[in-house]
């Protein structure tokens, strides 16, 4: 999603933030253009491969931070997770689809539902 032509948009003072997928950033092109000034900085939390090999090229600059793909990693976001988990788990029993599940084709395999017991 982001490549030479996005970052080549940016103005030069622009620090581009990614909490997201690392592979949603092209890193050849995230590398280059802070080599040639297109951008000022960048912040990043994900990585197109984890963990962060530590003579991988994004580690060289000073003008980027680099977290262990801990951006979500507060109580607030970790309590509204375990919650989130709960509602889900509680649908599934219920026999009904979670209501965040993202490979919906399993269905069509194993429908929602835990077995019961047989006496």
């Amino acid at each position: 999603m982001i490549g030479e032509r996005e970052l080549k948009t940016m103005k030069p003072t622009a620090i581009l933030v990614n909490t997201a997928r690392g592979p949603i950033i092209n890193y050849s092109s995230l590398i280059k253009a802070l080599e040639n000034g297109w951008i000022a900085g960048a912040g990043i939390d994900g990585y197109d491969e984890e963990p962060l090999q530590p003579n991988h090229p994004i580690t060289r600059f000073k003008n980027v931070v680099l977290s262990p793909h801990a951006g979500s990693a507060t109580h607030e976001t970790r309590t509204k997770m375990a919650k989130l988990v709960a509602e889900n788990l509680t649908v599934f029993y219920k026999g009904k689809v979670p209501p965040t599940l993202v490979n919906k084709e399993v269905i069509k395999v194993r429908p929602p539902g835990f077995e019961k017991p047989t006496a």
